[in-house]
C-alpha cells in the first residue's frame, strides 16, 4: 500500500513539474528555462494588464486581473513563440482625495497615472534585459489605454537603433468595446442590455474566463444599477455568451500582433 501511495504521489509530481515546464507564464517558469525559451525563438512578451476596482455587486474586485492573465495565456498559445509576464494589478482607477471614478466603491484601488507608466517603462526594460525583442502591452481596462501608447512611444523612441520594440495593443481592448459587441447584438441583445461596464457583456466575459468571478445570486440584484457602478444589464449572462468575446479578442489580438511584429 505504501509503495503504491508514493509511487501515486511521484506520478502527480511529475505532471506538476512537466505542466510547468509547458507553460506559457513566466512566473510558473525557472530563470533558465525562460533564457531557453528565448533563446529557442520565443521572444514576444505579453504584458497583461488588469487593475483591481468595482463591477457592480455580482463581479468581483479582481476580475480584469484573472481575465488579462488567462486571455493572455490563450494569446500566447495560438501566436506559438511568446511568453506571458505576470499581471499589472494595481493601475490608475481614480484619485483618492477627494474619492473619484471606481475610487467612489469599496475594494478599489488606485495608482498615480506617472507612477503606473513607471511600472510598464521598468516591466518592459527588464523584459528587454531578459532578451525579448517584442513587448507587447495587453491592457484590460479602457482607461489606460492612452498611459500604455504614451510608454511604448517613449521607449521605441529611445530603442530606435535596436531589434527591440514596445507595441501597446489597443486591438485587444477594441476587440472587447468592438468586435464582442456587435457579436452580441447580432444575436438580437442591445446596446443598453450589452452595457459598458458590468453588463451583460462584460458579465458573460467574467463567466467564459473563470464562473468564480460572478455571484450568479447577484445577477437580479436591485443594486445592480448605475448608483452601485452597472452600465447594462447583467442578468442574461451566459458563459457561451462570453466564448464570443474570448473569441474575437484571442483572434484580433493574435493578428494585431503578428502585422506588428512584421512591421518592424
Amino acid at each position: 500500500m505504501a509503495a503504491r501511495t508514493w509511487l501515486a504521489l511521484f506520478i502527480v509530481a511529475f505532471a506538476a513539474a512537466a505542466h510547468a515546464q509547458d507553460s506559457v507564464f513566466i512566473d510558473e517558469l525557472t530563470s533558465t528555462e525562460v533564457a531557453a525559451l528565448v533563446r529557442a525563438g520565443k521572444t514576444t512578451a505579453l504584458v497583461p494588464i488588469g487593475g483591481t476596482e468595482q463591477s457592480g455587486p455580482h463581479i468581483v474586485l479582481g476580475k480584469h486581473n484573472v481575465r488579462a492573465r488567462v486571455l493572455g495565456g490563450k494569446i500566447a498559445v495560438a501566436l506559438g513563440n511568446a511568453l506571458v509576464a505576470p499581471v499589472i494589478a494595481y493601475v490608475p482607477e481614480g484619485s483618492v482625495d477627494p474619492p473619484s471614478a471606481h475610487m467612489r466603491f469599496a475594494g478599489t484601488l488606485t495608482i498615480p497615472e506617472k507612477t503606473f507608466e513607471s511600472v510598464l517603462e521598468y516591466a518592459a526594460r527588464s523584459l528587454r534585459a531578459s532578451g525579448f525583442r517584442d513587448i507587447v502591452f495587453l491592457g484590460d481596462h479602457g482607461g489606460y489605454q492612452r498611459n500604455e501608447q504614451a510608454v511604448a512611444a517613449r521607449l521605441d523612441r529611445e530603442w530606435s537603433s535596436s531589434p527591440v520594440r514596445v507595441h501597446a495593443l489597443v486591438d485587444y481592448y477594441r476587440a472587447a468595446e468592438i468586435a464582442y459587441s456587435k457579436a452580441l447584438q447580432a444575436r438580437g441583445y442591445t446596446a443598453a442590455e450589452i452595457g459598458t461596464h458590468a453588463g451583460l457583456a462584460d458579465t458573460s466575459l467574467a463567466l467564459a474566463v473563470d464562473p468564480a468571478l460572478v455571484r450568479k445570486a447577484e445577477l437580479d440584484s436591485p443594486h445592480a444599477d448605475a448608483a452601485h457602478g452597472v452600465r447594462g444589464d447583467p442578468r442574461r449572462a451566459s458563459e457561451a455568451l462570453g466564448m464570443l468575446g474570448v473569441d474575437a479578442i484571442v483572434r484580433e489580438s493574435v493578428a494585431a500582433i503578428t502585422r506588428a511584429v512584421k512591421r518592424k
